[in-house]
């Protein structure tokens, strides 16, 4: 036996019927708070912030980092024997 039962209702009351709170008030909060978190994010997206962030040190880290690649290339005792 197939009993099919079909239920005509909004969201909204379905919610009610099954006793769901209401959270419709702090969803729009919230996604208005992080809209605007977005926009402000975005808006300190710009390249010399960017490179900031990336170096903080500038030219000089970027030589440290890089010398440090070479002498593990050029140390002699991480051949393999």
């Amino acid at each position: 036996m197939k009993i099919t039962v079909d239920i005509d209702c909004t969201p909204q009351e379905a919610r009610t019927f099954l006793g769901l709170p209401e959270v419709e008030r702090m969803q729009e909060a919230v996604m208005k708070e992080l809209q605007a978190k977005m926009l402000e994010n975005i808006a300190n997206l710009d390249p010399e912030n960017m490179m900031k962030t990336w170096f903080p040190v500038g030219v000089q880290g970027f030589d440290q980092m890089q010398k440090i690649f070479w002498s593990q290339f050029n140390n002699p005792t991480n051949e393999d024997k």
